[in-house]
């Protein structure tokens, strides 16, 4: 059986004595196992990027934007190798393996051009033969622990600022997909990476525990759910470190009267089934706004859903794959049940779905509920599976308060015609990220990407220039030169004082 070892620029680390199974989510059957570090693998790892950061922070940004330019040209080389991998661990259908590749590859693509971002700011003449200027420096190492669900793509929003500023990082990837983060730092290693700059240590709890408390790491940065977000960020706070740590979501699409319902049915179809639904930005709640949107939309959603096909990773006219392990399948198909306690209308059950040939795979039918209310736990909480439910609103006002007031505010869309209403909503709503006809508005790589409320802990965003604030420090100069003549010279004021 394959097994998936660190990725250490020493291999002087003990690879210890656990292990995790790796599944392929299509068959149901273990394929690998992974080791699961512990501390001294940690502090191997720690030890080799303490080694390596100095001369890395010492070369000049063109230099290393020439490395993220090489990496960007082998990712895309192997691109189909990278998502056949990914789609066979996690489950995703190629098409999505390779979306989740190529919106990694767009921040790598931002990175190029580091040695803009990196320039400070610079004023002359601010007091009496006084000039003052900034300049960001890399923080020294930092750790990323990412999800499931994007093996690629967020361990390169992470990874790839990181490293572009000038530090060493640790990459700890979920151990239920690791096999293209590794692969991934080959690449990088090929494309001119110095050893020791990424490496990549898997683990459970006790490698993450290691990473926040460990002295020589800087920063971490972390996506998972929400509770395991609050964890890391206050144990990395009191460990001295800076920390971002992105949560859960519960999306809201807001359907007003006049919106072009063909395109929402479409839209919908794909934001909240798509990749089965494991994606923080996916949209599981529907918010038609008055009966009849609400009625309208529930008859076009049916057929919409039923047509919808699910297949193995590799089935090219699948909609979507497999969830990822059996704990997860059997999650999902609790949070359904609990729907139905609860109240709600289930109007299409996605339970108990089999594909022929693969009945030991973790597949789930796409499901669709009614008459949810915002009172029911399965309203509040974040399902993460091919489920979308429809919250009826009596008009706009009721359909802004939903997504406001809800715990999570991740993402948020509406789908309108009407600018006035688009406008109010965009800038009332409480929610980080937000789409005017746009069902998954994940900002493009040069912009930030970031939730509010319980979707996200820490003060700054991931990936454009919140990305390199978040991997940097700010250092500001005051300088002045005299011309060595004391005649007519001044005792020095302070700047702001003269």
């Amino acid at each position: 059986m394959r097994q998936i070892t660190h990725k250490l620029a020493s291999s002087l680390a003990s690879e210890g004595t656990r292990f995790g199974d790796v599944f392929d989510p299509n068959s149901g059957q273990i394929q690998a196992r992974v080791a699961l570090g512990d501390q001294a693998v940690l502090d191997a790892a720690v030890a080799a990027a303490q080694k390596a950061q100095p001369g890395w922070a010492a070369t000049n940004p063109q230099r290393r934007a020439r490395v993220m330019f090489n990496f960007k040209a082998l990712v895309e080389k192997n691109m189909d190798e990278l998502a056949h991998l990914l789609s066979s661990e996690h489950g995703k259908v190629i098409a999505d393996s390779k979306g989740d590749i190529q919106r990694g590859l767009e921040v790598i693509e931002f990175c190029c051009g580091i040695p803009h971002a990196l320039k400070g700011e610079y004023t002359q003449g601010a007091g009496p033969g006084i000039d003052v200027y900034s300049m960001r420096q890399p923080l020294g190492i930092g750790a990323g622990i990412t999800p499931f669900n994007f093996p690629a793509m967020i361990p390169l929003w992470m990874s790839g600022v990181a490293i572009a500023v000038g530090n060493a990082f640790l990459l700890k990837p979920s151990e239920r997909d690791p096999s293209v983060p590794v692969r991934l730092a080959e690449l990088f290693l090929e494309a001119g990476l110095p050893e020791g700059i990424l490496q990549v240590v898997h683990g459970d709890k006790e490698m993450v525990d290691a990473i926040l408390d460990h002295p020589a790491i800087s920063a971490v940065s972390f996506v998972g759910s929400s509770d395991i977000a609050h964890y890391v960020y206050n144990r990395g706070v009191q460990a001295g470190k800076r920390v971002q740590a992105m949560g859960g979501a519960k999306n809201h699409g807001i359907v007003m009267p006049d919106a072009d319902l063909d395109q929402v049915v479409n839209d919908l179809s794909g934001a909240a089934f798509g990749s089965a639904g494991e994606r923080c930005m996916a949209l599981p709640v529907v918010v038609p706004v008055g009966e009849k949107t609400a009625n309208e939309l529930r008859e076009a959603l049916i057929p919409a859903i039923r047509k919808l096909r699910v297949g193995v990773s590799t089935d090219a006219e699948a909609h979507y794959g497999p969830v990822v392990n059996a704990a997860h399948k059997a999650r999902v198909e609790g949070w359904i049940q609990k729907g139905v306690d609860e109240g709600a209308e289930l109007v299409v059950d996605g339970r108990g779905f089999k594909l022929q040939g693969h009945e030991e795979g973790f597949f789930i039918g796409p499901s669709l509920f009614d008459y949810v209310k915002p009172t029911m736990e399965s309203y509040k909480e974040e399902i993460f599976g091919p489920v979308l439910q429809i919250v009826r609103a009596a008009n706009f006002e009721e359909a802004l308060a939903l997504p406001s007031q809800h715990q999570y505010g991740n993402g948020v869309a509406i789908f309108t015609r009407n600018g006035h209403a688009a406008r109010e909503f965009a800038h009332r709503v409480n929610v980080g990220m937000v789409g005017i006809n746009v069902p998954i508005p994940v900002p493009v790589a040069y912009h930030s990407f970031g939730g509010w409320k319980r979707s996200a802990f820490g003060d700054i965003n991931q990936h454009g220039m919140e990305g390199v604030r978040f991997w940097t420090k700010t250092k500001t100069i005051t300088q002045r030169w005299p011309d060595g003549s004391a005649e007519g010279s001044n005792a020095f004021v302070i700047p702001t004082m003269g």
